[in-house]
């Protein structure tokens, strides 16, 4: 059965380049920035924590090169799922579908909390009368109303049409931008080269930095699960991809560099929310750091949008393929969204607010070795496929001959070493609730595994062959 039978409506393309370049960036900017940059700062020093997060960006932009080849050859919903399923099979594609979709679901989680603190900053009175203690975090009822409505809100946008998500997220992401501008402007005007010192504290602050790379980055990866509704040519849509990846490294390191500069690194440190005050020292406002986190906040709304598109996007490719219950496969009639999968991630973040803000470093930590786990496969797959099948049609090619290979090759090594990084023991191992989450979500996805069933195919709902080996099976018994 085709994915754009009758008995299924298709995706519409209704998203512009300029909708695109806003998904692609705006996925990768969440919140993180803002609260971070103290952390990463005081860990590795200026110099340290620019080139960590430099070099993690340009391994990022690798794995993007290779994602554009395939994407540009694959321009189908749900992105990697097709390609691994295309060279490595069923099983395999599920692995890889599903440690990408937890991480963006581990994100959208992530934003759903860090909402309501972002706007318990400026306004500390929601934080009156908690109702509970969870992880160490008081919990009071404005406070996860904040992140409930805004969850629902959110669900909403992405459930009835990308386009009004398109058009939500670039009014979202030209704020930010100008947001980012005035840091700039400011560190110019009142930043100070000895308030960057230490400029490096040692390699162990690098791998500290090192770990977060999948988080912030994470989201590029969404323009591959969007392609079927981009309203650009395959190779327009594989340029797309790397060069999103490029705008969102020179961020973070903006975002660096300019808040090293606004004051000691120890006081950086010690602020909940570091660049907002750095943005405050340097305009010497208040107000101005006000600007900057509803800039924080834009950052929350484009990632979270985003991220809810990519997750759904996954689950719906994944229910086509019969690897969850169909449920997930359909779309909307009207609005030709997966409907049943956007409103399944978007309960998940209904309920985080009510988790409090203890958890929101371990969403921070616990997707990153699984959307680590998927860019390795990705960077295997295409080595496959370009010995598999090198006549497939490549709109988008990362090079040709040894030069595509090596780069392939580069990939491999590169996403396996950054997946050491989380191996308990190593210095910058992730925290042990962090550990938990991450095992409890591949515990859930090996469930599913083994109960794929054969002869699948990608992108086709497979209703049909689960009855026929329902059928097959008890036929066998009778036998």
């Amino acid at each position: 059965m085709s994915e754009h039978s009758t008995a299924q409506p298709g995706f519409k393309k209704a998203l512009n380049a300029f909708d695109s370049y806003a998904l692609g960036f705006g996925a990768m900017i969440g919140f993180g920035w803002v609260v971070l940059t103290g952390g990463w700062l005081e860990d590795a020093g200026t110099a340290g924590a620019a080139i960590a997060m430099g070099g993690g960006g340009l391994i990022m932009a690798l794995v993007a090169l290779l994602y554009a080849e395939l994407t540009a050859a694959m321009p189908k919903a749900g992105g990697e799922h097709h390609y691994l399923m295309r060279g490595m099979g069923p099983r395999w594609a599920f692995v890889g579908s599903w440690g990408i979709t937890g991480g963006y679901i581990s994100i959208v989680a992530f934003e759903a909390v860090a909402l309501p603190r972002t706007i318990s900053y400026l306004f500390p009175q929601i934080l009156d009368n908690p109702m509970y203690t969870v992880f160490g975090s008081e919990v009071a009822p404005v406070w996860v109303a904040i992140g409930v409505v805004a969850a629902i809100v959110i669900t909403a946008i992405n459930y009835f049409g990308v386009k009004l998500a398109g058009v939500v997220q670039t009014f979202v992401v030209v704020f930010l931008i100008i947001v980012g501008i005035m840091l700039v402007t400011g560190s110019f005007m009142s930043g100070e080269v000895s308030n960057m010192e230490p400029f490096f504290t040692g390699t162990t602050g690098l791998f500290t930095v090192l770990i977060v790379v999948p988080f912030l980055f994470v989201g590029f990866d969404v323009i591959p699960q969007a392609s079927e509704e981009l309203n650009m040519s395959p190779r327009r849509i594989g340029k797309l991809i790397p060069i999103s990846v490029l705008i969102a490294g020179a961020w973070y390191v903006m975002v660096i560099l300019t808040s090293s500069s606004s004051m000691p690194a120890g006081d950086l440190a010690a602020s909940d929310l570091a660049t907002a005050d750095a943005m405050g020292a340097l305009w010497n406002s208040q107000i101005m750091a006000n600007v900057l986190l509803a800039g924080g906040i834009a950052g929350i709304l484009t990632s979270w949008i985003a991220l809810l598109i990519g997750a759904s996007r996954l689950l719906y490719a994944m229910g086509r393929s019969s690897m969850l219950p169909a449920w997930f496969g359909k779309l909307h009639p009207k609005f030709n969204t997966p409907g049943n999968a956007v409103l399944f991630v978007g309960a998940l973040s209904v309920a985080a607010p009510f988790f409090g803000t203890g958890m929101l470093g371990w969403l921070v930590d616990s997707g990153s070795p699984s959307i680590v786990v998927t860019y390795f496969m990705v960077c295997v797959v295409f080595l496959i496929l370009r010995k598999k099948e090198p006549a497939l049609e490549r709109p988008f090619r990362v090079g040709r001959g040894k030069f595509s290979t090596t780069l392939g090759v580069l990939g491999v090594i590169l996403t396996f070493g950054l997946f050491t990084l989380y191996i308990p023991g190593m210095p910058a191992s992730i925290d042990t609730m962090s550990y938990v989450f991450c095992l409890a979500w591949w515990a859930i996805g090996m469930f599913f595994l083994f109960r794929i069933p054969k002869g699948i195919e990608a992108g086709v709902n497979t209703e049909a062959l689960l009855l026929t080996a329902v059928r097959e099976r008890k036929a066998k018994q009778k036998g």
